[in-house]
C-alpha cells in the first residue's frame, strides 16, 4: 500500500478532526472563569504596629488619655483594631489617675471605646478622700471621653480596708462614684487589725 493510498483513506477523517478541534475550542470559550479567591471574607490585618503608643489631649492641650500596647493590628474587613498587652492611663486634673492593663483589647471603629479582655486590672491612685483602689475582672468597657468604665462580669474591688466582689460595675471617675450591679459581697477590716 502506497503512501498516497493511505492518505486517501484518512482524508475523509480530516474534516471530522477539524470539527472536533473547533468544538473543543468553542467549549473552552463559553466556560466560566475559574472562581477567584474572595479576599473580602478574609480577616487579615492591613497594618501592624509594634510597641504602639498614643496620647489624646484634652481641650487645654494636656495629656488626657495615654494608650500603649505591645502590638496593634488593624483589620479592614470589620474596621477593628486589636491590641496585645494594652496599657491605658486616664489623666485628669483634680482627679485620681487610673491605669488599666489586660491581655488583649479592641478599639471601636470610631476610636471612642475600648474593650479590655483577660486578666484586666485597673489601679486608681489615692485621692484626697479616697484610698488607692484596685479593680480586677475579665472584661472591661472603657469610655475615655467620659472617664467611665463598666463591666457586666464578675469584679473584685480592693482598697486599703475593703474587699468587695460583685457581678457588674459602673465606675465614673468624674463623679468619683462606683455602682455595683448585683451579687455584692464585701469584707471590711478596720485599720490596725
Amino acid at each position: 500500500m502506497s503512501f498516497a493510498t493511505r492518505v486517501h483513506r484518512w482524508l475523509p477523517l480530516l474534516p471530522l478532526l477539524g470539527l472536533l478541534g473547533a468544538t473543543y475550542w468553542l467549549n473552552q470559550q463559553v466556560q466560566p472563569d475559574p472562581p477567584k479567591p474572595d479576599s473580602s471574607t478574609r480577616h487579615d490585618p492591613d497594618s501592624i504596629v509594634e510597641n504602639f503608643s498614643a496620647v489624646r489631649l484634652n481641650g487645654q492641650g494636656t495629656a488626657h488619655f495615654i494608650m500603649s500596647a505591645k502590638r496593634m493590628l488593624h483589620y479592614p474587613d470589620d474596621d477593628s483594631t486589636v491590641l496585645e498587652a494594652p496599657r491605658v492611663t486616664l489623666l485628669a486634673e483634680n482627679r485620681p489617675t487610673m491605669l488599666a492593663t489586660a491581655r488583649t483589647g479592641t478599639i471601636s471603629s470610631k476610636s471612642d471605646e475600648l474593650f479590655l479582655e483577660g486578666d484586666v486590672e485597673v489601679l486608681r491612685d489615692a485621692g484626697r478622700q479616697q484610698d488607692r483602689l484596685r479593680l480586677q475582672t475579665e472584661h472591661l468597657h472603657f469610655i475615655p471621653d467620659q472617664d467611665m468604665v463598666n463591666s457586666n462580669r464578675a469584679v473584685t474591688l480592693i482598697d486599703a480596708n475593703t474587699t468587695v466582689t460583685a457581678i457588674g460595675l459602673e465606675l465614673n471617675n468624674n463623679t468619683r462614684s462606683i455602682k455595683l450591679l448585683s451579687n455584692v459581697k464585701g469584707v471590711y477590716v478596720p485599720p490596725g487589725k
